[in-house]
This record gives structure tokens, sequence and C-alpha cells, in this order.
């Protein structure tokens, strides 16, 4: 039998999912006029972990045939820091929350897609590896 403590590392793609996760959830809780302020800082602080999972991605080699998709992965990554990381004074200043809580959903569906297209990069890979199926 194996225990696990909750200071055990995380796989990188359980710690973006999770991040990815925990963003979603600060966007979706309900909030009044009075207490945007709370909600304000409870989605500017969940945006750091997403942020670290974003800058903590594993790229893989970028030889052969796959040299280009690593290049727009790389791009694409870059952009999403850069667009996560204007949101940082927005969520706190910008008077209309409803307009940062779209804007930022609509980050996180982009966001959503790169992991995706990350996953199939890495599965390609391995299938290269193991000699595809010719």
């Amino acid at each position: 039998m194996t225990v696990t403590s909750s200071s055990d590392p995380v796989a990188p793609s359980t710690g973006t999912a999770a991040a990815l996760a925990g963003l979603h959830r600060a966007l979706d809780a309900p909030f009044s006029a009075t207490e945007a302020g709370g909600w304000r800082w409870t989605v500017r602080r969940a945006m750091g972990p997403v942020r670290d999972a974003l800058e903590r991605e594993y790229h893989g080699s970028a030889d052969g045939w796959q040299s280009a998709r690593h290049g727009r992965s790389l791009r694409e990554q870059a952009t999403l820091v850069r667009r996560l990381a204007a949101y940082g004074p927005v969520v706190l200043e910008h008077p209309d929350v409803a307009e940062v809580r779209q804007g930022l959903k609509r980050l996180l569906a982009d966001i959503d897609h790169h992991v995706q297209r990350q996953h199939d990069l890495a599965y390609d890979e391995v299938e290269q590896e193991i000699g595809g199926s010719e």
C-alpha cells in the first residue's frame, strides 16, 4: 500500500488542470455589487497558478517533423502568458465586472485549447518514437 502526502509533487498536467479549475471556480462564484472587491481579489489570486502552469510547460524536442508545431506552441504560450498578465490590473480596476469575467472566460477557453494541443503534440511524439501506425 502506497501512501502519498499532500506535499508530493504534482504532475504538470494535473497542476495545470487544477489551476484552470481554480480560476473557473473563482470566475463562476456569485457576487453582489458590495462584494465585488472580494471577488476581484479571489480571481486575481487564482490567476497566479494558471500563469505558473503555463510558464512551466514542457515543450519537448523541437527536432524533426514536429519543429513547426513546437514553434507555434511556444509562440502561443508566450501570447497566453502576456494576455493573462494584462488582465492582472484589469481584474482589480475595471469598473465592469461582467466584462472582466467574460474576457477571462474567453482567455480560459483559449488556454484550454492550448493545453489540448500540447497533449496532442506529446501524443504524436510518443507515437512517432514507438513506430506510429504504419
